[in-house]
């Protein structure tokens, strides 16, 4: 990967040869191996034993979860908020899990709308819970820093699952928590 960076730095007119730029080829390898670490994550290795069997009916929402990903077709970041609920059936997690399941898939390059779906089926496969609901709010630098380059450009996707899809009341329960954070 080193020597691909700096046959990049030379194509796009750099001297990958001067100090500035020297360490520049691992230090891009390094970011890549972190910023894909996803790919080599194991869903299961993550949740561990952290499921623990609890007969608690309410909602479980941990909202505003910070991701970051790169886009899949110019390898720019985008970056927002992620906010996961489930409705439990007689199974919880450990709350720092969600935000862990967030990361396997926000770490691979991606589209935005495949990554909430992502994430509320790996909720869904682990818990097999009565609903699964996803939000992700996100800015795209390959939409702010070229092409159309509108700053203030933000893009929402959900992923409904169970209840959360079929129940208007949970949908909207779920909606309500994540805009306010108030019932």
């Amino acid at each position: 990967m080193e020597e691909e960076i700096r046959n990049i730095l030379s194509q796009i007119g750099e001297n990958p040869d001067r100090e500035g730029l020297k360490n520049t080829p691992l230090r891009v390898k390094k970011a890549y191996q972190f910023l894909t670490s996803g790919y080599t994550a194991d869903l299961n290795s993550i949740v561990n034993d952290a499921i623990f069997h609890e007969e608690a009916e309410g909602m479980v929402l941990v909202r505003d979860i910070e991701m970051y990903s790169l886009c899949e077709h110019h390898l720019l970041p985008f970056f927002g908020r992620a906010h996961v609920a489930y409705i439990p059936n007689k199974k919880i997690i450990g709350i720092s899990k969600i935000p862990r399941i967030v990361d396997v898939f926000a770490r691979r390059l991606q589209v935005q709308e495949r990554l909430t779906d992502q994430i509320a089926k790996a909720i869904d496969e682990v818990l097999e819970p009565l609903g699964v609901g996803v939000v992700i709010k996100a800015k795209h630098l390959c939409m702010m820093m070229r092409g159309v380059e509108k700053q203030n450009s933000e893009l929402f996707t959900s992923s409904m699952l169970g209840v959360f899809k079929d129940n208007p009341v949970s949908r909207n329960e779920f909606l309500d928590l994540i805009r306010t954070g108030a019932h």
